[in-house]
């Protein structure tokens, strides 16, 4: 019966993962997959997430009962709190429509979902060009397959391609989505400025578009989680009815724990009920209900002061870490001469740079020097360490100096 099937072709970034894994190269480095890593290169465990751990294993009230298709209640609350601000209008007045998801993706799902069932068939999906790979297909599976491409950036200076960004979405038909990211733009670390965000914002508004933010970093980009939020808050503040997913893979190192959550603002605290209902009835034919234990893990420190103020120096620490390897491999560059300018190492925040490589240098990165990253020239600032800086510099001095430059970006 399964014989006519095809075979799939690999997840451009777990199986760039896989790949590494299968070098037996000593001197390999992975820049491939978003996962932080320590300076000794190993993966990191928060210690305030193993102290949250170590009370839910004493407490005497947690048990492994389901939880409600909407997930954990008092993870539902913080989740809100954190990302629209727990002081802000919109979450003291009762607008915001909050279910636990699996992950960042789970919740970008779910949303998808939501608004494939309650907008018409062909309405637009507007994604940034470039984006996170994912976000095609968690769109197409969910219905909503009319997807178009709105300019973001600029190969010319690395940077935001701002004119047009909003010269693309001013010409999205009202009742388009568009899909944003909130901050440490995936794969580019290009974020527009706070100045920029209240342009955006303000077209979406007057267009009548609804603002679908992916928020992957809050937190971990800047170290700041005011600052990571602000997006969102702007537009919430200006009146936008929005949908915005939250992942605690990154800023609370929760991989494989899958927590995550989905927000839907509302006009009003009596839309959120009839929203809340339609949300569980998207879950529970899709997984019925969310796993507890990550959740719990959230839950527990965004309600402990004491935790909670742990839980953000170690957030500052980590993304401090993934600054001081910006400043280190444009150091180390820039004592090589490499040609061209490497200012937008430093410039782009978060866990990812887009190097400004194009294919054919990237693969001579990977086939010749064992740094396995993204053929778009992405790499994962997290997966670099001191010992590892010069090897990293060494091969993209090599692949600009000696790859044909005709489609490179430098």
């Amino acid at each position: 019966m399964w014989d006519s099937i095809p075979l799939g072709p690999d997840d451009p970034i777990l199986g760039m993962n896989t790949a590494y894994n299968k070098d037996t190269s000593k001197d390999k480095i992975n820049l491939g997959v978003g996962a932080y890593r320590t300076e000794e290169g190993v993966p990191y465990v928060m210690n305030v997430v193993k102290k949250a751990e170590e009370r839910l294993l004493h407490s005497k009230t947690v048990n492994k009962e389901y939880l409600s298709i909407g997930g954990l209640e008092e993870f539902n609350k913080h989740s809100a709190a954190l990302i629209f601000g727990a002081d802000r209008p919109a979450l003291k007045e009762g607008r915001i429509a909050t279910v636990q998801a699996i992950s960042g993706t789970g919740a970008l799902r779910v949303g998808a979902a939501f608004l494939a069932t309650f907008r018409p068939a062909d309405t637009a999906v507007y994604i940034s060009d470039p984006t996170w790979s994912n976000h095609y297909k968690i769109f197409e599976h969910a219905g909503l397959k009319n997807q178009k491409k709105y300019r973001y950036f600029d190969s010319k200076t690395n940077g935001l391609d701002f004119k047009g960004m909003t010269e693309d979405i001013s010409a999205a038909p009202a009742g388009s989505i568009i899909l944003l990211h909130t901050c440490a733009h995936n794969p580019t670390g290009v974020d527009p400025s706070i100045d920029q965000w209240k342009q955006i914002i303000q077209i979406i508004k007057d267009k009548k578009l609804i603002a679908f933010f992916d928020t992957a970093y809050q937190g971990f980009a800047t170290g700041d989680l005011v600052q990571d939020s602000m997006a969102v808050r702007l537009a919430t503040d200006a009146g936008v009815e929005l949908l915005a997913s939250q992942s605690y893979s990154k800023n609370f190192g929760l991989y494989s724990e899958r927590v995550g959550a989905l927000n839907v603002l509302c006009s009003s605290s009596a839309v959120v009920t009839p929203v809340l209902s339609q949300l569980n009835l998207i879950i529970r034919p899709m997984y019925s209900n969310p796993p507890a234990h990550g959740a719990r893990i959230v839950a527990t420190i965004l309600s402990d002061q004491e935790l909670y103020n742990e839980w953000l120096e170690e957030l500052k620490v980590m993304s401090g870490r993934i600054m001081t390897m910006r400043k280190q491999l444009h150091a180390a560059l820039k004592q090589k001469g490499t040609p061209g300018n490497w200012d937008h190492i430093l410039n782009q925040i978060g866990m990812f740079s887009y190097t400004g490589l194009n294919q054919e240098q990237c693969e001579k990165m990977i086939g010749t020097h064992k740094v396995y990253m993204l053929k778009n020239g992405r790499i994962s600032m997290v997966g670099l360490t001191s010992k590892t800086v010069d090897k990293l510099a060494s091969a993209i001095d090599d692949v600009v100096r000696n790859v044909p430059t005709k489609q490179s970006k430098v």
